[in-house]
């Protein structure tokens, strides 16, 4: 049975993005009947920040990276700041072992104020997960602050790109891993 971690890097509460990676992860749950968790990077941001050791993490970071390292199925969303992803999803994924997502498979999203803003998902996200060998679905969700209602997702266009998304992720996820090259 598939594991999905979900991974919400707004630092605000309420959060648009971290609605959206409900959405995601609440659809893919029910697409492939398996458990879900939400890594909320607003939950952990004090010891996350304070953190610069590679090999001593507070438990609640340990938690977090045992749950990312555990799940087949990622789904890593960020809102934009100043035309790119959140320094502390960064940071998060900083501290992380590089081989330690190799093979997984995830949906990639972000919340912003516009439309501007819509290409920092396949520019940078999808930059960061190649560099962890991350397999990631083709299409990716992008929702502009207008798209939600009182932090409630009320766009029937992103309805349908998360559907299409999970869709993709789960043929992803049926998919046997290539065999490596050995040099």
């Amino acid at each position: 049975m598939a594991k999905i971690v979900g991974i919400s890097g707004s630092l605000t509460q309420p959060s648009r993005t971290k609605v959206l990676v409900e959405e995601i992860v609440a659809s893919a749950s029910k697409k492939l009947h398996a458990p879900a968790e939400i890594i909320d990077i607003a939950q952990i941001a004090e010891v996350l920040g304070s953190t610069i050791s590679y090999s001593n993490f507070p438990a609640e970071l340990s938690e977090a990276y045992a749950k990312l390292q555990a799940a087949d199925l990622l789904i890593i969303a960020s809102p934009v700041y100043k035309a790119s992803y959140a320094g502390l999803l960064k940071h998060f994924f900083d501290l992380l072992d590089p081989k330690a997502l190799v093979g997984k498979v995830a949906i990639l999203a972000a919340t912003g104020g516009s439309d501007q803003h819509a290409l920092v998902v396949d520019y940078q996200l999808r930059t960061l997960a190649s560099f962890f060998s991350i397999y990631t679905t083709p299409t990716a969700i992008y929702a502009k602050d207008t798209e939600f209602t009182d932090y409630q997702l009320t766009s029937d266009a992103i309805h349908k790109r998360v559907e299409i998304a999970v869709e993709q992720a789960v043929f992803l996820l049926k998919q046997e891993e290539p065999q490596t090259l050995v040099a």
